[in-house]
């Protein structure tokens, strides 16, 4: 038998048989006593079962890192499946959009489902935990995947139409098989922390943060989002596009222009109903909008002004941008890069002054700023308000009272975005909200700002922390929700992402995640940039929009 050498985190390098798998060497990844959930070989996360046929660097992937946490929630959503089968054999199991520390699920049973139905799954769940049941991945032909029809997930089975493989890797778990997109644990005893919540007309999976792997979070909860998501997910049922494969039929059947028009119509039908409710608060002298990275504020708040113009407003749009303090100023992070998220980095007294002078129907001198020197600057640019004449400003921080602490609560409208898409992946996997904006700003950062897949990846993490300090916590204090992503969009996004994707190598930490993307994205058939209209908030990151950024 021929060998291959593994080289560990300590750099020590070993022959091993090839086909080694690493649960049998995992003691040499174990760190102050945790075992790994997976491994990362040669920067591409794998299962500890997975064989090992070249010579590779190898670590492991611990619960409390980002990849380590998505294991452990697959995993749980893996045995939520199997335990949803045996106490509801002829149900069907719905994984629906994240809410906090929690994925939000539905069961389509014959009854309603009650707090006792829930209260015994989580039962069964917590038996097949206690018996540490192993995972295995097995591997079927193509046509054997008639499996997936038969235990009623039709979707998986419709997805891998489109998605066709001779050999498609499988999950089982007793004796339910299943289909996850990337590794799971390699036995059920470490997914003891978690918990089913009653919520809505389902439950909600509650699982530990990155943060803290050994207890749950405390449960906020997000109406507001809740009832947006609920509105798309319906909209979705009665156009029978609710997953990729209903998606990718729409492709195939030469039906998709008519599924965009409304797509779009939809989206700007939402941003003119937001434009009346700011016509109906008379006082509203400014409107805020606020949203993680890559939500599109840009584009949305050029829509809206067009939709105020309609009402017999005067639109003024000023980015918050232009109030960086400028990087002598500029705070820094623990590791002493530049804060740029944070709200100490913009001149908040002058951007509040600036306001109060322009509602007294004052006149002032807008700043700018240049992002290649780190300077604040004025270029003779003014700005004075009439009377039928608003305000709209953009930026992260939007939706934070201490952003405008002088402005009373009756002159400002805010306005919260996210690119929550209705789609699924199939019945049990879902497309996380991060993804969609993740795959828009590796596309636009390369388009507009010359940065490869393997930068913006890298960011990635810090973007995510400056979100869940900055965004997330304020989000409900809008007045109303706008949901930005549409539900072609990762077709037309595919086309710009892969190609980027493909070329991060395995040398470069960032593999792992950009081959999962890639993974993720050959789920959807393409559809090519020119059936985008060019006043689409996809244009913001593809290009070609009749707007001006």
């Amino acid at each position: 038998m021929s060998s291959i050498n593994i080289t560990f985190p300590d750099n020590t390098t070993l022959p091993f048989n090839t086909g080694v798998i690493p649960q049998d060497f995992i003691d040499r990844l174990t760190a102050d006593g945790k075992k790994p959930l997976a491994v990362k070989v040669n920067n591409q996360i794998c299962s500890l079962t997975e064989p090992i046929e070249i010579n590779a660097k190898v670590e492991g992937v611990f619960n409390g890192t980002k990849e380590g946490c998505s294991i452990y929630r697959r995993s749980l959503c893996f045995v939520l499946a199997t335990a949803c089968r045996n106490i509801f054999p002829k149900s069907r199991l719905l994984v629906g959009h994240s809410l906090g520390y929690g994925y939000y699920y539905t069961v389509e049973t014959c009854a309603p489902l009650t707090d006792g139905d829930i209260a015994l799954l989580e039962t069964e769940m917590r038996r097949i935990i206690r018996a540490d049941k192993l995972i295995e991945t097995k591997y079927l032909s193509y046509d054997a995947c008639r499996t997936f029809e038969g235990l009623g997930l039709k979707e998986t089975h419709h997805q891998l139409k489109f998605n066709a493989k001779s050999r498609i890797a499988v999950n089982q778990l007793e004796n339910f098989t299943d289909l996850y997109f990337g590794p799971l644990v390699n036995s059920t005893g470490v997914l003891n922390v978690f918990a089913l919540k009653p919520y809505q007309e389902g439950f909600l999976l509650r699982f530990p943060s990155q943060f803290d792997t050994e207890n749950l979070p405390e449960f906020n909860d997000e109406p507001k989002l809740f009832e947006i998501y609920s509105r798309y997910k319906k909209w979705g049922s009665e156009l029978n596009v609710t997953s990729a494969a209903g998606l990718n039929q729409l492709i195939f059947d030469k039906k998709i222009n008519e599924f965009i028009t409304i797509t779009e119509t939809l989206q700007m039908n939402c941003i003119a109903e937001i434009a009346r409710k700011i016509q109906k608060k008379e006082t509203a002298k400014v409107v805020l909008i606020a949203g993680p990275s890559s939500s599109g504020k840009t584009t949305t708040s050029k829509k809206l002004a067009i939709q105020l113009q309609s009402l017999g407003y005067t639109p003024k749009v000023i980015s918050l941008d232009n109030y960086y303090v400028g990087r002598e100023q500029n705070p820094k992070d623990e590791n002493g890069n530049y804060d740029y998220e944070c709200l100490e980095a913009l001149d908040v007294k002058q951007l509040n002054q600036d306001l109060l002078d322009l509602f007294a129907g004052k006149e002032i001198d807008v700043p700018q700023y240049d992002f290649d020197k780190g300077e604040r600057f004025y270029n003779g640019t003014k700005m004075k308000l009439g009377k039928n004449h608003i305000l709209i400003m953009e930026g992260i921080h939007g939706l934070n009272d201490k952003l405008t602490p002088l402005i009373p609560a009756e002159n400002k409208f805010k306005i919260y975005l996210s690119a929550l898409t209705q789609l699924n992946l199939d019945d049990h996997n879902r497309i996380p909200t991060s993804d969609n904006r993740l795959i828009r700003r590796i596309v636009r950062d390369y388009n507009f700002r010359g940065k490869s897949a393997a930068k913006t990846i890298s960011m990635w993490a810090s973007v995510q922390k400056g979100e869940r300090l900055h965004i997330f916590p304020f989000q409900n204090n809008a007045d109303a929700m706008l949901n930005t992503a549409l539900d072609y969009e990762l077709s037309v996004l595919k086309v710009y992402a892969m190609p980027l994707l493909r070329c991060v190598t395995p040398e470069e930490s960032e593999y792992a995640e950009a081959s999962r993307l890639i993974e993720f994205l050959e789920n959807f058939c393409s559809i090519p940039s020119t059936a985008v209209p060019n006043d689409s908030i996809i244009r913001e990151f593809i290009g070609g929009s009749v707007f001006k950024y």
